[in-house]
């Protein structure tokens, strides 16, 4: 089949890692016995330093000040969440321990250890590929490009399901475009009691929006070329006889 990479690739830990800390919004940390919610408080330096911005009187600039320099007093959490509506949005939680460094009115985060959590399971991440990788190129534009396509497109999402075994559909009563990266497009499949998740790898890796455009184009002439699947089942409402 040629390049049989192309086919299971998917972001490593560490870029999923990086893509989750690119596009979060808030976080919260934990230290000194204390919990903050902080929402549009942090940035991310190229090597994935977190750096927070908080006021005078918090507890954790107190807190940083006050702990043994250089020793894990604190953790930050980020939580990855679907931009489509759909059962459990939460796709990944990340987790950073570490310390924190007064520097320049901010606080800066110093990692010794990164844990992703996703579907499949926990893993910790090496800090030295976390610094060295780069957000998915795509990953500030997921949330559009999904939202897009399930509101604009749901013919389009249905016509994948052509791609999808048949035993993975059994029971559904929705499917919905969960997540997207440069490697693949991953539907999620709604059922009465149970969901699951089904990865549509594209032939080649998409850099941009133009190259995962003709991505989805060959991924949509392939379920043309594949049998119909099974009509999904239709949930039912109040308003159903």
């Amino acid at each position: 089949m040629g390049d049989s990479p192309s086919w299971t690739a998917a972001p490593s830990a560490a870029q999923r890692a990086r893509s989750v800390l690119a596009t979060a919004w808030s976080c919260a940390v934990t230290a000194d016995g204390g919990r903050e919610e902080l929402v549009g408080a942090h940035t991310v330096d190229q090597d994935g330093r977190v750096l927070l911005e908080v006021p005078e009187d918090s507890a954790l600039l107190a807190a940083a000040i006050c702990a043994p320099r250089g020793e894990p007093h604190a953790v930050l959490e980020f939580a990855d969440v679907a931009p489509v509506p759909v059962r459990d949005r939460i796709r990944a939680r990340l987790w950073l321990a570490g310390y924190f460094v007064p520097e320049d009115g901010r606080l800066a985060f110093r990692a010794t250890r990164i844990v992703l959590r996703q579907s499949s399971g926990a893993v910790v991440v090496d800090l030295d590929d976390f610094a060295a990788a780069e957000p998915d190129p795509l990953a500030l534009a997921e949330a559009h490009l999904l939202t897009h396509l399930a509101d604009c497109h749901p013919d389009a999402v249905e016509r994948l399901t052509r791609l999808v075994d048949h035993a993975s559909l059994h029971g559904a009563v929705r499917v919905q475009p969960l997540a997207v990266d440069r490697h693949g497009l991953t539907l999620r499949i709604e059922r009465n009691r149970a969901d699951g998740d089904v990865r549509l790898p594209f032939h080649t890796p998409a850099d941009d929006v133009a190259q995962l455009t003709e991505r989805m184009h060959a991924l949509l002439a392939q379920a043309g070329a594949a049998s119909c699947p099974r009509p999904l089942q239709r949930q039912r409402t109040d308003r159903d006889g």
